[in-house]
């Protein structure tokens, strides 16, 4: 039945309502509807979890509005350079500067600081000591590619951007802990043909993982979406069906210059990343399936 819960804060004019809608924007809360009546009007501020805590007892020493957050320090940098803008911005006006407190630690193993944005509008900002309390564990994979066997399925067409896709995917894998001999370079036509060939070393079971690279550029025909839809379905489908995790690196630009600044020349190397991904989702299903009885031990044809 409870939808939800809102705390409502009354503000001593619009120039205080604006400067609170300016600090908490500032510090990377989302805007919600809010409202602008006749009457009056209001700004929304919306947090993931919202909590209406009890306390029997010693209260922490904050504010009543206590916000929990991932990185308090940035959080603290970004209220201290609104508060400095601030100050700035009313000049001599302002009878007192507006203070940062610094960030203190808790008798409930936890960091945190007080910030007063406004006269009498004080916010508590604080994050747990430990940097994983409070959430829950996660299986995640490494990036050791010691031990493990890859294909790297790469299409010639387009080959001035595919070969660099390459030389980012094997000095991923390398710099990972592959050996060279572990790792199968497969080259076809295009980018057509590179599903047919995944899911073929895929049905093999020789390999742990499989990395398949191509570039797609527009053009000026529907050519480009029939083929991109079918070469992702394909790699998908492959994926899905073999249980062999297949990373995807198949470019789909509008023009050459996209392509040549994804291959490695200014926004990163997508043969690279891709070939990352792998090594992190072999470690991944490894962990899984170690983890689960029911799967009776090491992958069946795949190095696990």
């Amino acid at each position: 039945m409870i939808k939800g819960i809102s705390f409502l804060r009354p503000v001593s004019d619009g120039a205080a309502y604006e400067r609170l809608g300016s600090f908490f924007s500032a510090l990377g809360f989302a805007r919600g509807p809010g409202w602008n009546e006749a009457g009056s009007r209001g700004a929304a501020f919306l947090a993931p979890l919202g909590n209406l805590e009890l306390v029997d007892g010693a209260f922490p020493s904050t504010a009543d509005v206590l916000v929990e957050v991932t990185a308090l320090d940035a959080v603290h940098q970004a209220a201290g350079e609104w508060l400095r803008a601030a100050d700035v911005d009313q000049g001599p006006e302002r009878l007192t500067p507006i203070g940062l407190p610094p960030i203190e630690e808790t008798h409930w193993k936890s960091r945190i600081f007080t910030v007063e944005p406004e006269a009498g509008f004080k916010v508590s900002f604080w994050a747990w000591s430990d940097p994983v309390k409070g959430r829950a564990a996660a299986v995640e994979g490494d990036l050791c590619a010691e031990g493990m066997k890859f294909a790297i399925v790469v299409a010639r067409w387009n080959a001035v951007i595919t070969d660099r896709l390459l030389e980012g995917a094997l000095d991923a894998l390398l710099r990972s802990g592959a050996k060279r001999a572990e790792i199968e370079v497969i080259r076809v036509p295009g980018a057509w043909e590179v599903p047919a060939a995944a899911r073929t070393v895929a049905n093999a079971g020789k390999v742990d993982a499989i990395v398949t690279l191509g570039c797609l550029l527009r053009g000026e025909t529907a050519h480009y979406e029939a083929i991109y839809n079918e070469v992702a379905r394909g790699i998908g489908q492959s994926q899905q069906e073999t249980g062999i995790p297949h990373s995807f690196g198949v470019l789909t630009c509008e023009t050459l210059e996209q392509a040549l600044n994804r291959a490695g020349i200014k926004a990163g190397n997508k043969g690279f990343e891709a070939a990352v991904a792998a090594i992190e989702m072999v470690s991944l299903r490894r962990k899984l399936l170690e983890s689960d009885p029911a799967q009776g031990g090491p992958i069946q044809g795949g190095r696990a």
